[in-house]
């Protein structure tokens, strides 16, 4: 018997019963669309967190001190760093502080970060209009300032904020520029901020203390270098592990990375055991219809049917149970996870791969659950099985 012979046949027998035939699919149905939908958002979550992780800046290191090992950290602490670590391009202090901006009767609750001019380059954030400040600003202690976007819209609404003045915390700032729009990163707005120069931002805060200190390697290869050069300057230094944190953005990748890849797994696994329970459904479908039509197969048999044309019969219908079924679960699937992205905003990635990996198991499991049926089948003894009521 050919295979396409096989095949009409079991379209036949299928189609003859079509609720059962459905029912007997729904599991792997079900499975495959559960597979497809969860693996898409999980790489769909990988490839944003990994998205926000690179906006911060390109191989940046961050370097923070532990208060509750007593260590605090001066712009001074910056400038050695930078110049016992060979490996390091830039180094930045950073001051953090939350302010109220003014301009007009117009206030807005922010936070100001005290950098150096070394900015834009070490966070890879760019000016839109205007101009960043220099060294000579950083120097003088200059009271200007570089606004984020949300800052912007909130005091200037659309205006364009750059050459005018604004309060912060009630000491007048002169704008200078207008960063571009970075967007979120890790739960936070990168836009909702005012850049002002660090020693400007230790008079306006009262503090000598930075909160972290920003570096770039001279390049990527050199980052892992530079991290274990700063982690046995501080080790020598503090005699503690955990006084200095050092955290490289490629070490955050990679961690990041391996969490969602494990929790990808881990979803994915949870949905094959549906496509484990629908493969037992077909089995036992199939073990039912191989009662229901033993005289059939001896009759068959009786007029010179091989045993491997009824093996080839039932396992034919078999893998097209769970192959149509994989269909229909792949375009559920991705349906599903274009509706999950619509409507709740969360990013999804429909890979071929995953959609490739989803129908070969299902059509595996056509094979392994049918072909206990099918060879049952096909070791019916057509005699017995002839008089079979």
């Amino acid at each position: 018997m050919s295979i396409q012979e096989g095949i009409r046949m079991a379209w036949l027998s299928l189609a003859g019963n079509k609720l059962r035939t459905f029912l007997t699919m729904l599991g792997v149905i079900i499975g495959v669309a559960a597979v497809i939908a969860l693996v898409s958002i999980g790489q769909g979550a990988t490839n944003e967190v990994t998205s926000q992780v690179q906006s911060l800046g390109a191989n940046l290191i961050v370097i923070t001190p532990s208060m509750s090992a007593g260590v605090r950290f001066t712009v001074d602490d910056a400038a050695t760093i930078a110049a016992r670590v060979p490996e390091l391009a830039q180094v930045m202090p950073v001051i953090t502080a939350p302010v109220t901006a003014q301009y007009g009767i117009t206030s807005y609750d922010t936070t100001v970060q005290g950098v150096t001019e070394s900015f834009p380059v070490i966070r890879d954030f760019p000016v839109a209009f205007g101009r960043f400040f220099s060294a000579a600003d950083v120097q003088d202690a200059a009271n200007v300032a570089v606004l984020g976007q949300t800052v912007s819209s909130q005091l200037f609404k659309g205006l364009n904020p750059v050459g005018r003045t604004i309060t912060i915390n009630g000491q007048p700032f002169q704008v200078i520029g207008l960063l571009t729009t970075k967007g979120g990163s890790l739960g936070q707005n990168q836009d909702d901020l005012i850049a002002i120069p660090v020693t400007t931002a230790e008079r306006l805060v009262r503090t000598r203390y930075v909160a972290a200190i920003y570096a770039i390697p001279k390049s990527a290869d050199l980052s892992a270098v530079a991290v274990g050069h700063l982690e046995n300057i501080f080790q020598h230094q503090y005699q503690n592990d955990q006084a200095v944190a050092v955290l490289a953005q490629d070490q955050l990748l990679s961690t990041v990375n391996s969490v969602t890849t494990t929790l990808t797994l881990m979803l994915a696994a949870i949905a094959g055991i549906s496509l484990l329970v629908g493969g037992i459904g077909i089995m036992n479908i199939m073990l039912v219809s191989v009662t229901e039509r033993t005289r059939e197969i001896g009759v068959r048999k009786a007029l010179g049917a091989r045993r491997r044309d009824v093996l080839q019969q039932f396992l034919v219908e078999s893998v097209f149970l769970a192959g149509v079924g994989g269909v229909i679960g792949i375009l559920l699937g991705v349906g599903g996870a274009l509706l999950i992205s619509g409507l709740a905003g969360w990013a999804t990635r429909v890979s071929v791969g995953s959609v490739l990996l989803a129908f070969v198991f299902s059509a595996a499991v056509g094979v392994g659950f049918g072909l206990w049926p099918a060879m049952r089948a096909a070791n019916l003894n057509p005699i017995e099985a002839l008089r079979y009521e």
